[in-house]
């Protein structure tokens, strides 16, 4: 037995394999045939890592994806706060990160907006962002400035790096091209370069438009939807085990909100699994001060 690690292992099963490895890596023809003793190599390495807490794709990339709930332009605007908190984090852990599909309303707001984060652990250090934000304020699209409560939804999956791990049929995978458009139907006489693709069983898709060509859009498609699928099933997981599952296909709206961000009458920003809080809203929200709220989310691992 050799290659990927499942996740259905529990301790016992873990501290065996990595015996049956060690032991394996200490025979005189251990390296006889090296594919054989690579791969062995990197199941350790993994094992290692599920004990100590880290998952197979912590280490790596992650696509976040970000779509606007009950709240019409307040939301969208919410998700575009959002959106700039989390690229301020990015830049202060010095990490990269590539826009890969946006819906953009006239105001600016999005609809929904996914990007690509490049850097050491990204997916392992924002990956309990998924889940409902909340955002109260008073509304600059209502004229009598009125309290408003809004709701956008955040989603981080990993970026597969190699189509091997996380492989997919291809007869589960629908593919549709559509126009490359911008806000308010802008561009409209563009090529049909824009990628949907869509996996049959579990009706999860995404949709790509940045790239140059119907092909590349295709195949950054399918990666995405790869990590899409590996996410759902994780949760599961994480429902079967935990019963600490919080559903994909749940509504964004109150009630089931992960983190509070109050602007009126007051200013707070809490996270509701582990109570940290702090008055300083524009520090998280425009300086994109996040680590407190990461940290303590990760200590619940």
């Amino acid at each position: 037995m050799c290659g990927t690690v499942e996740f259905t292992m529990d301790k016992n099963q873990i501290d065996q394999r990595i015996l049956e490895i060690e032991s394996a890596m200490s025979a005189p023809d251990f390296w006889s045939d090296k594919n054989q003793a690579q791969a062995l190599i990197r199941e350790l390495q993994e094992l290692k890592d599920a004990k100590d807490g880290v998952g197979k794709y912590d280490k790596g990339n992650a696509v976040m994806t970000i779509f606007s709930g009950a709240g019409g332009d307040d939301a969208e605007d919410f998700s575009r706060m959002l959106l700039y908190m989390y690229i301020k984090y990015i830049e202060n852990k010095g990490w990269a990160y590539a826009l890969l599909h946006d819906n953009q309303n006239d105001n600016g707001g999005y609809r929904n907006v996914t990007i690509e984060i490049d850097g050491k652990n990204v997916y392992g250090t924002l990956k309990h962002e998924s889940g409902v934000h909340r955002l109260v304020r008073q509304s600059p699209f209502n004229s009598k400035g009125q309290r408003h409560t809004s709701f956008s939804m955040v989603e981080v999956i990993p970026k597969f790096e190699n189509s091997k791990d996380f492989e997919i049929p291809e007869d589960e995978i629908e593919i549709e091209f559509t126009k490359a458009g911008g806000p308010g139907g802008q561009n409209v006489n563009k090529r049909e370069t824009a990628v949907r693709a869509v996996h049959l069983p579990t009706k999860l898709s995404v949709v790509i438009a940045t790239e140059r060509s119907q092909a590349q859009n295709r195949q950054k498609a399918v990666e995405l939807l790869r990590g899409k699928i590996f996410k759902a099933l994780e949760e599961k997981r994480i429902e079967k085990q935990e019963s600490m599952y919080i559903s994909k296909t749940m509504e964004i709206e109150w009630g089931n909100q992960i983190r509070s961000y109050v602007l009126h009458p007051y200013k707070m920003v809490k996270d509701h699994r582990t109570g940290v809080e702090t008055s300083q809203a524009e520090k998280v929200l425009e300086d994109g001060e996040l680590d407190e709220f990461i940290e303590a989310e990760k200590e619940l691992e």
